[in-house]
């Protein structure tokens, strides 16, 4: 699955964070790009969106990207968990039966 074009990060003061925080979330989210905040000319923080820190704190091993490239391919990827219990419990209950 291509990964989606991120915008650029964009570059505000700290004033301008604190009097706009709540329009400047809902931008990060919708844009998924970063904010670089600056107070006094010098770049002290940054703000990203959580599935770009998630991916930056953990990101997803190798064998895992591969996995649900996988299932997407089968269309597997699209099961719901009961329907995974479900296949488990028949794997299960074949694999006692040997």
């Amino acid at each position: 699955m291509p990964k989606l074009a991120k915008a650029p990060a964009i570059v505000v003061s700290a004033l301008h964070v604190r009097t706009n925080f709540g329009r400047i979330l809902r931008q990060i989210e919708e844009r998924r790009g970063s904010l670089v905040i600056e107070k006094r000319g010098t770049a002290r923080a940054i703000l990203l969106n959580i599935q770009d820190y998630v991916r930056l704190a953990a990101p997803e091993p190798e064998v895992l990207k591969v996995i649900g490239e996988e299932s997407r391919r089968k269309g597997t990827d699209t099961f719901t968990l009961r329907q995974i219990d479900r296949i488990i419990k028949i794997a299960r209950s074949k694999k006692s039966k040997r």
